[in-house]
């Protein structure tokens, strides 16, 4: 299983790090079912993993994702999205049916 995180992704997760970690802290991002992209997001900063939680080491940037949030993410792309109407992580999952806005 695996999942891909975009540049902007990654800087807003080590930014968040950053700002309310302490040294060695990481992101946790646990995901559940829902929304149109198919994905909801619960994210933190950690001064470690919770139990069950695997730990992704990127670029000295560490990921904390639970068992069932890393099945969720298989195949899909994190982007980051910063816009005057919203600030947040985005999913592109190529599973998911996309709802349509007119």
């Amino acid at each position: 299983m695996s999942f891909e995180i975009t540049p902007k992704a990654e800087r807003f997760m080590r930014m968040m790090v950053m700002t309310d970690g302490g040294p060695g802290a990481g992101f946790r991002l646990a995901v559940t079912p829902g929304g149109c992209s198919g994905l909801n997001a619960d994210m933190s900063v950690r001064a470690e993993p919770e139990s069950g939680d695997g730990v992704i080491q990127r670029n000295g940037f560490r990921l904390f994702v639970p068992t069932e949030s890393r099945i969720l993410l298989d195949g899909v792309t994190i982007d980051f999205v910063d816009s005057v109407a919203e600030t947040k992580l985005v999913f592109h999952d190529p599973k998911a049916t996309c709802c349509s806005t007119h």
